[in-house]
């Protein structure tokens, strides 16, 4: 009995030691060649997942990042899309200009086995298509709007990009990717991503805490 115990002890151990916690941003990267001002009007753009999830996510990340001086915005109040629906680039391009958007923070949900964006052990760094927006968007579009690209969201992982708008294409500015989190509650997986997110961005003074 002692001997079954301690087994069950040690199984339970190592699946605590094995399942996914909370969202942390486990890697990023800042562009050293963005001198730019600081950002004053950002666009939020949840890519894909459900429609609901995207929503709430980016009300979070708004009421999160905004602050005097600085304004963020909600994506589905210029672009609506329903559950699948891709991204009407033209539309956003027209919206980002005649709204005066002077940068554009893109979520998205990967596969949790595809950390594409990163080798492990070396200097983290963004694939070329990676660099502007409309490059980024036209190379994973294909890919993250067909059926079961995301099969289940009990655990997740997720990756965040900012762009500057500055030049057509928009150029990025910073790129990170989190770990793989427990996403069976939806909503509080997507309050913590947030907190994390946000704090992070801070952190590497994407956004600053006071903007002039």
């Amino acid at each position: 009995m002692r001997k079954m115990t301690s087994l069950l002890i040690i199984l339970a151990a190592v699946a605590a030691f094995g399942a996914p916690g909370g969202p942390k941003v486990e890697y990023s990267w800042k562009s050293p060649n963005y001198t730019g001002p600081v950002f004053k009007k950002i666009i939020v753009l949840a890519l894909n997942g459900k429609a609901e999830n995207r929503a709430e996510f980016e009300d979070e990340l708004v009421a999160a990042i905004s602050r005097p001086g600085m304004i963020a915005v909600q994506s589905y109040q210029y672009v609506p899309r329903p559950d699948g629906a891709p991204l009407d680039t033209k539309d956003l391009k027209l919206q980002i200009r005649d709204n005066k958007f002077d940068s554009i923070l893109v979520a998205r949900l990967t596969k949790r086995e595809q950390k594409t964006t990163y080798v492990p052990g070396e200097v983290y760094s963004p694939y070329p298509y990676y660099s502007t927006f409309y490059g980024y968007y036209g190379a994973l579009a294909p890919v993250i709007y067909t059926p079961g690209y995301m099969e289940t969201e009990k655990e997740a992982q997720v990756e965040v990009n900012v762009y500057s708008t500055s030049t057509p294409d928009g150029d990025l500015v910073w790129t990170g990717t989190t770990n793989t989190f427990d996403a069976k509650n939806a909503m509080k997986a997507i309050h913590e991503l947030v907190k994390a997110v946000s704090e992070e961005l801070e952190r590497q003074s994407v956004i600053v805490v006071k903007a002039a």
